[in-house]
């Protein structure tokens, strides 16, 4: 008996040696996220934010998501835009709010103006949207959280512009302003946190993350 319980006590006496690391790389695990710069699995989430005022999520250049974007006329009216993506899963709507590598939404922007939040790769713009000029169309990416996927400190988005004439603007017909969902894969973007503001207009296409 007085041999068996000499031979536990190294035993115990180990088990506290290995909880004892294990202890300290939870202390040093916390005290991580008290930056004003958070760390998480999935990239790094920047102070800086998009002029929807959404934080970056900075990701490494290789493999990270990239989209482009092509808009051409439709003959019945409107817009179709198209939106290609490498590297890039669009999540289903009502996805976790947890940013996961490689998925998440687009919102599409007209000059700057916030107009949908897409779950597919096509959508219809209403000629409503889109009046007289110029314009410039933007798809931008967004992780589930809501942070703005993001390579070297930019937004990873592609950019198209798009002339209407005046006869185009004449027979337009009745579309609306947002056209939320005409085709089916997009959504009106409500902005359920009730962060987002307009935002200026972009640049040109960079579907590798940005210019």
């Amino acid at each position: 008996m007085s041999w068996t319980k000499g031979k536990r006590r190294p035993l115990a006496a180990l088990a506290v040696c290995v909880l004892l690391p294990l202890g300290a790389v939870a202390c040093t695990g916390s005290e991580a996220h008290g930056g004003a710069v958070s760390s998480s699995p999935v990239g790094k989430v920047l102070d800086e934010t998009d002029t929807t005022g959404r934080n970056l999520r900075e990701v490494p250049r290789k493999n990270a998501p990239e989209v482009a974007v092509e808009v051409t006329e439709d003959p019945a009216g409107g817009w179709d835009v198209r939106l290609a993506f490498r590297h890039f899963g669009i999540s289903e709507p009502g996805a976790r709010p947890v940013a996961v590598t490689g998925r998440g939404f687009v919102r599409l922007f007209v000059d700057g103006r916030r107009v949908a939040r897409l779950h597919g790769p096509t959508h219809h713009l209403g000629a409503g949207a889109v009046p007289h000029g110029t314009h410039q169309i933007t798809a931008r990416l967004y992780a589930d959280d809501g942070t703005v996927w993001a390579v070297r400190g930019k937004p990873v988005e592609s950019s198209a512009d798009i002339t209407v004439s005046d006869a185009e603007t004449d027979t337009a017909g009745t579309g609306t302003a947002a056209d939320p969902d005409t085709a089916g894969t997009g959504s009106a973007d409500p902005d359920p946190t009730g962060t987002g503001t307009a935002e200026a207009p972009g640049g040109t296409a960079s579907p590798a993350g940005g210019a």
